[in-house]
């Protein structure tokens, strides 16, 4: 697991978007694992900046995201699909019809996640999963379990999870309780791994996912064993890491 500190949120956003737009020049059909949330937002937007410039083209990448509200559908504000249309889709010139998000609208859960297990590994798998990491070290909706999760699967929203997304929410009411995530061994199925990190509020995470022991309860920590994983974190995040 490989560590690069940085100076503050934007610092982080760039030296992540440089690591993903690296990826798209060396590979322009590129498949490319995306995240949603808070954290992802700045590389998203350097990335747009980097393609309206000429320097990074999506036009043949291809993108799987890792996760959905269980009964959003695509087009409410609150999913995840518009989320992706809204901060990285409608600014690049990807071809939105090479861009997959979990159907959340299709409450049969298990069809919903067969499908999107289906065609994940009929892509190959992401050549670059992007990761955000979760206050209780979740990955996607891979909250802290007794084992770690295979395949696409519907999970229940642990309380911090549902209390930390109603920001995004009119009320913590609105929060769906349920959603559609890539299960863990998928991640790990993925060639080469970028977790971004930011903040104070996200440090004992972050510890715990690169030094501490590989469980299930903290389903981020089972990254130690990918063999290609980077964590570009800023100073605050990485306060209880060591220093080098």
């Amino acid at each position: 697991m490989r560590i690069v500190r940085t100076t503050d949120y934007k610092d982080m956003s760039r030296k992540a978007a440089n690591i993903i737009s690296a990826q798209v020049i060396l590979n322009p059909n590129s498949v490319l694992g995306l995240a949603t949330g808070s954290s992802p937002i700045g590389t998203y937007l350097q990335l747009a900046e980097w393609n309206r410039k000429g320097d990074c083209d999506f036009a043949h990448v291809s993108t799987f995201n890792l996760d959905e509200y269980r009964g959003l559908k695509a087009d409410d504000p609150q999913s995840y699909h518009y989320f992706m249309q809204k901060n990285f889709f409608g600014l690049v010139n990807i071809d939105i019809a090479n861009t997959h998000v979990p159907d959340g609208s299709n409450l049969d859960a298990e069809a919903a996640c067969a499908e999107y297990d289906r065609i994940v590994a009929e892509a190959g798998y992401p050549d670059l999963q992007l990761l955000g990491i979760g206050h209780n070290g979740h990955i996607g909706f891979n909250e802290p379990d007794e084992a770690f999760s295979k395949g696409t699967h519907c999970v229940d929203l642990t309380q911090s999870t549902i209390q930390a997304n109603s920001r995004l929410f009119d009320s913590i009411d609105d929060v769906p309780r349920q959603a559609y995530t890539m299960g863990v061994q998928t991640i790990m199925n993925a060639r080469r791994i970028l977790v971004i990190a930011s903040g104070a509020d996200k440090a004992d995470a972050v510890y715990k996912m690169c030094f501490g022991p590989v469980t299930p309860q903290v389903p981020a920590s089972i990254l130690q064993l990918h063999t290609n994983c980077t964590v570009v974190a800023d100073e605050d995040a990485l306060s209880l890491c060591p220093a080098e």
